[in-house]
């Protein structure tokens, strides 16, 4: 007596032929499911690669970012300093502007503003400029144009885009007629 198995097996009619199309089907769907899985991980990859390319841009910014203001707290506590020096060079009695102590202080001073300009420190523009809330403080207000400084009570810095001291200044509040009155006066 012989089983379905070995009857199939021996025979050479349709079950034989019927079990290649389904392997060669079943092959065919393998391998598109294998396609569809490599394409998936490689679109994975390329995705992981993007978001590592794009981390390390990131990372480098943010290197460069902090390098870029890691002085910022150095320089702005050294702009006090900086401010002396200038309000005691503005006021040197005539004669004493010519001894060599008040030269050194004098190149001091240049030193201090060489070492700003080459860490891309810059001072803000505020004499005679309209009032900009993001670069200036307003300290008081004073007899002159609306809206424009009048006075600079305190120079403002900034390190690239970034204000590091606004400029303490005074502003117009657009009366006038204190300024005719007083230039009338001195004339």
């Amino acid at each position: 007596m012989t089983t379905d198995s070995e009857e199939n097996a021996t025979t050479p009619g349709a079950p034989a032929t019927d079990e290649l199309p389904d392997t060669v089907d079943s092959l065919k769907a393998l391998l598109e499911e294998e396609r569809q899985k490599s394409q998936s991980f490689m679109a994975s990859w390329q995705r992981a690669a993007a978001d590592y390319q794009n981390y390390k841009r990131r990372v480098e910014e943010e290197r460069s970012e902090t390098a870029r203001f890691a002085g910022a707290a150095l320089i702005i506590n050294l702009l006090p300093m900086i401010d002396d020096l200038e309000r005691a060079l503005m006021n040197v009695d005539t004669h004493l502007a010519g001894l060599t102590w008040v030269d050194g202080i004098r190149l001091i001073h240049r030193k201090f503003q060489a070492v700003l300009e080459m860490t891309g420190v810059q001072e803000i523009e505020a004499d005679g400029e309209t009032f900009d809330p993001s670069q200036h403080e307003a300290v008081s207000q004073g007899p002159g144009e609306e809206n424009k400084i009048i006075a600079v009570v305190q120079k403002g810095y900034r390190l690239g885009d970034r204000v590091i001291r606004p400029a303490m200044v005074v502003v117009g509040d657009g009366s006038t007629k204190d300024t005719k009155g007083t230039q009338e006066h001195e004339g």
